[in-house]
């Protein structure tokens, strides 16, 4: 990873993860942040997902939908907030034609780490949302356990909230049980839109 060169700003940081061999297996090219500087709110994913990957965008795949419609639900305007991924490439298994999702190592996570906090102190926004495990492990450090860590939080200098990443809302096996992970999941949305005030 290119740490050599200190960035200046999000644009020359953003051309030095374009250019960087990707850390993990498969991923071919790096999906950037999106969002405007200054954001009430940054969400953290995980990694880049098959269509990210496809499109060069974060969260443009199943969990990003589900996001998106979470975030309606909470009163919270997607446009208005900075989205990126703790690991910038995607991390597969080719399985005949389909591109299997693989969980980044800890190791990997840690690698990308300086770029997502360079990322974030350029982006400086009031709240960062961890979604998941793999992003609370970027921004703390450590290892979460997100039903124990699962609330407000404090990433370093950032003020933070950890929740679920919306793709364990798509791996609920049946109605009820989504329905009521859907419900806590737009709660912590709101809580965190509220706690990054004025929204």
């Amino acid at each position: 990873m290119e740490r050599e060169r200190v960035p200046a700003n999000l644009a020359e940081l953003n051309d030095i993860i374009v250019a960087a061999k990707p850390m993990v297996h498969g991923g071919h090219k790096a999906v950037l942040g999106e969002g405007p500087i200054g954001a009430p709110l940054a969400f953290v994913g995980e990694q880049p997902g098959d269509q990210e990957d496809r499109q060069g965008r974060p969260f443009v795949g199943p969990a990003g939908r589900l996001l998106d419609q979470a975030l309606e639900a909470a009163g919270v305007e997607r446009t208005s907030t900075y989205v990126t991924n703790a690991v910038k490439h995607f991390k597969y298994e080719q399985r005949g034609k389909r591109r299997i999702h693989q969980k980044p190592t800890v190791g990997e996570v840690k690698h990308y780490r300086w770029w997502l906090i360079k990322e974030l102190e350029f982006v400086h926004p009031h709240l960062v949302v961890a979604l998941g495990a793999t992003a609370a492990l970027a921004l703390t450090g450590t290892t979460v356990t997100i039903g124990r860590a699962r609330g407000p939080a404090q990433f370093g200098p950032f003020r933070g909230y950890i929740t679920v990443h919306p793709s364990s809302l798509l791996r609920q096996t049946d109605e009820h049980s989504r329905a009521v992970a859907y419900a806590a999941f737009v709660r912590d949305l709101r809580n965190a839109a509220e706690l990054a005030a004025p929204f």
